[in-house]
């Protein structure tokens, strides 16, 4: 019999990691990172907890860091076999992975300065850009819906998530004396109501599920809503004259937002003379959305085609990149009709920050929220009211208007989860559910025992054979 273990996104919604072995295999599904508190973030230097050389494959679904960030650190200890995702996820993955290294090096950098002033010894970071690079080397490009054999008894099929571009659903075929078990991870499910992308792909079967809980006790805001608000602070950005500031998520978030900008465009409803893009990270992102523009839903294709565009550069004819240093602070001479999407997406650092710095303190301002802003960041002060924004010693007065849109969101909300396992077949597979916090999973435990489904919520190390 197969073996499941769970090694991460059991206690929380990051560090995703399950370990599947057979008589004559052994994969690990998913290498993500622990993201959080300082504390929480300690756990990514622990060693593995399975040996790393005996690994055949690493399968992953996505390409964000809680699902694949530790992929650097596995081959660092030793792993050198294959590592298969789908194609769009190959691209973005050279993006990030590359982007998290050279964090990793300089707040290293940074905290051995410190260190050496105190007389303390100093540290590594996690993983380097040669680890990185060694780990890029080892990525196979799969697409969707292809079963494709990873192991020995082991095939992987992919069908769209509809959560980020690449975004994976993860089929897994596994054969053990002539017989045939299935294992299915949900990945990160996509909400139907986001742009750009297309739902979540119906799965039917299985005889172990892994589903997300993410938002397993909460609803999304009606998109409607939510796009209606958007085009308000729009509208009233343009009437005051000032300039909208847009902190980026760089995956999916500000593509998402470039196209909703294009709509109101296309409508004659943007008034502003300019949008730059300035965050080299989600410019490259959007290139690769360029690239894939094959796995767009129906609707939005259609609009891109009937706008003549036919890509999101053209979409929006007033988008601009910021993409040197140079050019981003010249966009701090503008001070009124412009649009700014910069990094990073909680204002932790990146270009966002100078750009408050310039505008923050006028009245005529916006500041438009589209992501989650966690506790005890900058984003979420600006959220909860902060009267000044401390930058660089300067505490700098926020005057400008601070917008949260909260209907944005590229997980799917309980009700989306539900009806996505309402596909399986009846006798349900036994049913697993991960990647959320503790409420959230026993509030969707709950509402899927009402449906005839019996949830385990399982905790970091357990086994169980299928």
């Amino acid at each position: 019999m197969a073996k499941l273990t769970f090694y991460g996104a059991t206690e929380g919604v990051t560090g995703s990691a399950y370990l599947v072995e057979t008589e004559a295999a052994t994969i690990l599904l998913e290498c993500g990172l622990v993201q959080g508190s300082r504390e929480e973030e300690k756990a990514n230097e622990e060693p593995f907890p399975f040996n790393v050389r005996k690994l055949d494959a690493v399968v992953l679904s996505h390409a964000h860091l809680d699902h694949t960030g530790r992929l650097p650190k596995l081959v660092a200890d030793g792993y050198n076999g294959s590592v298969y995702m789908t194609n769009p996820t190959c691209e973005l993955l050279e993006i990030m992975h590359k982007d998290a290294a050279s964090l990793q090096q300089r707040d290293a950098e940074w905290e051995n300065k410190r260190r050496r002033r105190a007389g303390k010894a100093e540290i590594e970071p996690l993983y380097t850009m040669e680890d990185a690079e060694a780990a890029l080397a080892l990525c196979e490009g799969l697409p969707y819906g292809r079963r494709q054999q990873v192991a020995d008894g082991i095939e992987v099929c992919y069908r769209d998530a509809g959560h980020i571009l690449g975004s994976a659903i993860v089929e897994l075929f596994i054969t053990e004396g002539g017989t045939e078990k299935k294992l299915v991870f949900s990945g990160d499910l996509g909400n139907s109501c986001a742009a750009l992308l297309r739902d979540p792909e119906v799965v039917d079967t299985a005889d172990v599920l892994l589903l997300e809980s993410t938002y397993g006790d909460r609803e999304h805001r009606p998109m409607e809503q939510t796009l209606e608000e958007f085009e308000n602070i729009i509208t009233q950005a343009s009437e005051n004259g000032g300039n909208i500031l847009i902190p980026a998520f760089a995956v999916g978030r500000t593509q998402e937002i470039i196209f909703h900008l294009g709509e109101l465009y296309q409508k004659g409803k943007l008034m502003h003379q300019a949008v730059y893009l300035d965050s080299p990270m989600a410019i490259a992102t959007t290139e690769v959305y360029h690239r894939y523009q094959d796995v767009f839903n129906r609707e939005d294709s259609a609009l891109l085609r009937q706008a003549k565009s036919g890509s999101l550069h053209t979409f929006l004819p007033v988008l601009r990149y910021s993409r040197t240093t140079e050019e981003s602070m010249a966009l701090n001479r503008i001070e009124k009709g412009a649009i700014i999407i910069a990094g990073s997406g909680m204002c932790t650092g990146g270009r966002i920050r100078h750009h408050f710095k310039y505008n923050l303190w006028r009245r005529n301002a916006h500041v438009v929220i589209v992501g989650y802003q966690a506790i005890g960041t900058p984003g979420r002060a600006l959220v909860d009211g902060a009267k000044t924004f401390r930058m660089g010693g300067d505490d700098i007065a926020v005057n400008a208007t601070i917008h949260t849109l909260g209907g944005f969101s590229a997980h799917a909300s309980q009700s989306q989860l539900i009806a996505w396992a309402k596909n399986f077949r009846k006798p349900h597979p036994r049913l697993f559910l991960i990647h959320g916090e503790s409420e959230a999973k026993k509030s969707l435990k709950e509402c899927l025992s009402h449906e005839g489904w019996s949830a385990d919520i399982p905790h970091y190390g357990k086994s169980l054979s299928f």
